[in-house]
């Protein structure tokens, strides 16, 4: 049976897995799936007596919890239009974002109420409590009228956190997230026996897809922890859960394998030495990944990690320790997810096959056979609110949306993405470098956290922050003063780097940005504040010059 709206979904779960376990908090609350339906229908009800009708907007600002799933489904099976909104915007982003949403009602958590404006609040139907359910201000008693919901009728809209420019609202429809969730089942099965571990936030597309309304639709179970997925912190939560599920982002698989990896067999020459070899390495990494299975609670069978690109050491660690993961990539105008892979069926670099049921195609293909992505899916947005002029460019004249992602594809159809097409720069030569690759490779150091490559006078030229905790320890091994030892370090990372990549793409120099990289919501560097002119302002050059290579 093909689902067509959230309420069909929604209800055909309430109905198959009433008594089953649905959402918890670590350590605290957890409801069945009729516990669920018992909040869900009081929220609606609340809603309803506020006078909203099927059609307005519910603005949900909240850390993850069960009662951020109970507004979202209340919301959206009364055919009202539900706008999750990422917990890290400023103050005046969320103020700006819930204006210019047209939001009635907002459901909101403790410590995210105090950041927005009395005129935001004060504009609001009724504002809920997410913790509790309760309600903290109401300004409207009118009873408002509830339609079912059609497959074309708007369910959500969520406001990008993008890399390069201010955030716009993503239009998905019933339909669109019915049929990725179907699609995310036909690509991994989930059973009801299954327990998902959720550390992403639910405002981001992939975690609200992937991470909740899949195994709603499938009778799994989901836990949620209240604090940040810190190593120290997950070690808990995994021995208590032990999931069988996880979605992650890079940052936090990259992080992990700095730690329990490179962090071990990095610390002197010898180790490192031995770690670079393919033999030695990849019998470490065999008894790593077995340490790392252990590490997640002994039964985890999918590890999804998408959201951005997965640095290539991380990823071969995972793969030549058998752990059981697999790369996704989409975007949130596609719901998210365009193309995937299974664990036993990855390829190191690719993201996977495009899903069944999607078209893609490769647009102005170069002499390499990389081209922009554009695709044809049932999840694509239906546009950006209120930005009819956004909205045209990205779809083609016969209406594939653009990527805007530069990508190739192998001879069985895995897809493998090269870069954003906005962050392409054109070489000397006219060759076409992707700097995305490169700081795949910087980011695969050991000494290194993040990076951002950028042209300057020609020349590529590296931002990068450092892994302070290594850094002492280098410091310490080399036995230099810190300005020498920095030169040592840098031709050290220079030559590393420039080993691995084409010539067009080497650096010439490398910059340390002392303080953190700014992210976005989404834990993306917002690029534009490094790359653009005199963009770097905090990128300190150490001794007033920078190490070329000889």
């Amino acid at each position: 049976m093909e689902i067509q709206t959230l309420k069909e979904l929604y209800a055909n779960s309430i109905n198959a897995y009433g008594s089953r376990p649905a959402f918890s908090m670590l350590g605290r609350e957890s409801m069945t799936y009729n516990d669920f339906d018992d909040r869900v229908d009081y929220v609606r009800g609340i809603l309803l007596g506020a006078g909203l009708s099927s059609g307005d907007k519910v603005a949900l600002l909240s850390s993850n919890m069960p009662n951020w799933n109970v507004c979202y489904f209340a919301v959206v099976t009364a055919g009202m239009v539900i706008v999750p909104i990422l917990p890290d915007f400023s103050g005046a982003e969320l103020d700006t974002i819930i204006a210019h949403s047209d939001a009635k009602a907002l459901m909101v958590s403790d410590k995210l109420y105090s950041r927005l404006s009395k005129e935001t609040l004060g504009r609001m139907n009724i504002v809920i409590r997410t913790k509790n359910l309760g309600i903290l201000s109401r300004s409207s008693s009118a009873l408002g009228i509830m339609k079912e919901p059609q497959p074309d009728d708007l369910a959500a809209i969520i406001y990008t956190s993008g890399t390069t420019s201010a955030p716009k609202g993503v239009m998905l429809t019933h339909y669109n997230l019915a049929t990725q969730i179907q699609m995310g089942r036909d690509l991994f099965a989930v059973h009801p026996d299954d327990v998902f571990l959720s550390i992403l936030p639910l405002s981001h597309t992939y975690e609200c897809s992937l991470g909740m309304l899949l195994p709603f639709l499938c009778g799994a179970s989901v836990v949620y922890v209240d604090r940040p997925p810190t190593a120290s912190n997950l070690l808990p939560a995994l021995r208590e859960v032990r999931p069988t599920i996880i979605l992650s982002v890079p940052l936090i698989i990259e992080k992990l394998y700095k730690k329990q990896v490179v962090g071990r067999f990095c610390t002197s020459k010898f180790l490192r030495t031995l770690y670079s070899r393919p033999l030695f390495r990849k019998q470490i990494h065999r008894a790593m990944g077995q340490q790392l299975r252990e590490f997640f609670g002994g039964r985890l069978r999918f590890l999804g990690v998408g959201g951005a690109k997965l640095d290539v050491e991380a990823e071969r660690f995972l793969l030549e320790g058998r752990f059981p993961y697999a790369i996704g990539y989409g975007l949130t105008e596609t719901a998210p997810l365009l193309a995937g892979a299974t664990p036993g069926k990855v390829r190191l670099g690719s993201t996977g096959p495009v899903l069944h049921g999607i078209e893609a195609r490769l647009e102005h293909v170069n002499e390499l056979g990389e081209g922009e992505l554009v695709v044809k899916s049932p999840c694509t947005m239906q546009g950006y609110y209120k930005s009819p002029e956004l909205t045209a460019e990205v779809f083609t004249h016969d209406q594939w949306f653009r990527t805007r992602d530069l990508a190739a594809f192998d001879a069985d159809g895995y897809l493998y993405i090269k870069g954003r097409l906005g962050n392409m720069i054109v070489g000397p030569n006219g060759e076409n470098i992707y700097p995305e690759d490169i700081e795949s490779v910087l980011n695969s150091h050991f000494l290194v956290t993040d990076s951002i490559v950028r042209q300057e006078n020609g020349k590529l030229i590296a931002l990068v922050h450092y892994d302070q905790e290594q850094l002492k320890k280098r410091f310490h091994e080399l036995r230099h003063d810190r300005a020498s030892a920095m030169f040592d370090i840098r031709d050290e990372i220079l030559r590393y780097v420039n080993a691995k990549v084409n010539k067009a793409s080497k650096i010439s120099a490398i910059i340390e940005q002392k303080e953190e990289f700014e992210k976005t919501p989404s834990l993306k560097i917002k690029r534009y504040l490094y790359t653009a002119p005199n963009g770097a302002a905090n990128a300190q050059r150490e001794n007033g010059s920078d190490r070329k290579e000889a």
